[in-house]
């Protein structure tokens, strides 16, 4: 069992709030997460994907108003968002009777029907927590290089060999596509949406052009947005946003897309093993989206996450604006050991005027290597983050 950092945010959130919704993409753990929280306390638990629980669930407010004394956590609520109206009556019904928190822990793979419902019923009575893949902090720099390769969903990383994680990677792919996003709404046609995923792979970090996407598609531009959308909503893509500040320079307006999960990336491209990904032209977009992903997961509550490009090409690969905090932390991320920063840095950072500058490298030590900017390791960063 691989310590979750979430496990900090989601017992205090459980004694504060009648509801808490652990959101994320399937296969992420959030099982596993719920069932080491139950262990600790009187509980019940529900898959809603199986359907002699939902039977029990026929007259919900009859059963689970015999549980009023435990937690109640909720499998896959996506299944049942009808649930959402009856949660509301009996969490209202439990604070009328002293019990007003830790009722319920509904779990569910992120999607706008799920946070449509929960937010029309649950209105101040939910607290929304997202439980991301394993990340760099989370495994430790012994198991950094497998993170990159395989990615960070614990079957795949922990899987037997590089083959066999592989091989559940493109199980978790068609999985998806064939049966858990036809179950979100209209139907979708799955070979469209798998030529659009592995497009997004190829240009990991790239800039979003989505006329030229529609183009390769053969679909109208609305039609790619809606596709990218629901990836998006599904925890399995990331639309990076442009910063604009209030700086006199023309800035690119164009969010950078990546698929969240490195070992998606590789398995869209049929990547196997460490020295096929260090042959292709994708493994420095790859471990950039890596870092990315854990840099945003170890940074505070409230964190907003952007990059920055001016058209004269001054970039900063990730601005992360803490909580708080009046100016952003500037990172630059390269995948080698040597920790040389190019002249954009510098001419974006004069523009931007962070409070903190850092690279992030592939080594393990940290050192100043210019005025006001560090290099530093990437599950090191995580920690300076997790600790501001």
């Amino acid at each position: 069992m691989i310590a979750r950092r979430l496990t900090t945010e989601l017992l205090p959130a459980l004694a504060e709030a009648p509801a808490v919704a652990l959101l994320g993409s399937r296969q992420v753990g959030k099982t596993t997460l719920a069932l080491e929280v139950a262990s600790t306390r009187p509980a019940v638990y529900l898959d809603l994907e199986s359907e002699a629980d939902r039977a029990k669930l026929a007259e919900p407010e009859l059963y689970l108003s015999q549980h009023e004394d435990k937690l109640v956590i909720l499998d896959e609520i996506q299944r049942t968002p009808q649930l959402f109206q009856s949660l509301r009556g009996l969490i209202d019904a439990g604070r009328r009777h002293g019990r007003g928190t830790g009722r319920f822990l509904v779990l569910g793979s992120a999607s706008i029907d799920l946070l449509r419902q929960s937010s029309e019923s649950l209105a101040g009575r939910i607290r929304y927590l997202e439980l991301a893949p394993l990340d760099a902090a989370e495994v430790g720099r012994e198991q950094q290089d497998a993170l990159w390769l395989r990615g960070g969903f614990p079957q795949s990383l922990l899987a037997a060999s590089d083959a066999a994680s592989l091989r559940w990677r493109a199980d978790f792919i068609r999985t998806y596509l064939e049966r858990d996003i036809p179950q979100l709404g209209p139907r979708i046609p799955a070979e469209t949406l798998r030529r659009l995923w592995t497009m997004l792979a190829h240009s990991q970090g790239g800039l979003l052009n989505a006329a030229a996407l529609a183009r390769a598609l053969a679909v109208d531009g609305k039609t790619v947005a809606a596709y990218l959308d629901l990836l998006v909503d599904l925890l399995l893509v990331r639309r990076l946003a442009p910063w604009h500040g209030n700086v006199r320079k023309r800035l690119v307006k164009s969010p950078k897309v990546y698929v969240r999960d490195s070992g998606l990336v590789h398995a869209l491209l049929g990547i196997g093993d460490r020295e096929a990904l260090l042959a292709h032209p994708v493994a420095g977009g790859s471990w950039e989206g890596m870092a990315i992903e854990s840099l945003i997961a170890a940074a505070p509550r409230g964190t907003d996450a952007y990059f920055f490009r001016t058209a004269a090409g001054a970039e900063i690969n990730l601005l992360l604006q803490l909580p708080g905090r009046r100016a952003p932390w500037a990172i630059e991320i390269k995948r080698g050991i040597a920790s040389k920063i190019e002249r954009g840095f510098h001419a974006a950072c004069e523009t931007v005027a962070p409070e903190r500058c850092w690279v992030v490298y592939g080594g393990a030590e940290r050192f100043p290597i210019a005025a006001g900017i560090d290099a530093i390791a990437l599950a090191g960063l995580c920690g300076e983050l997790a600790a501001a």
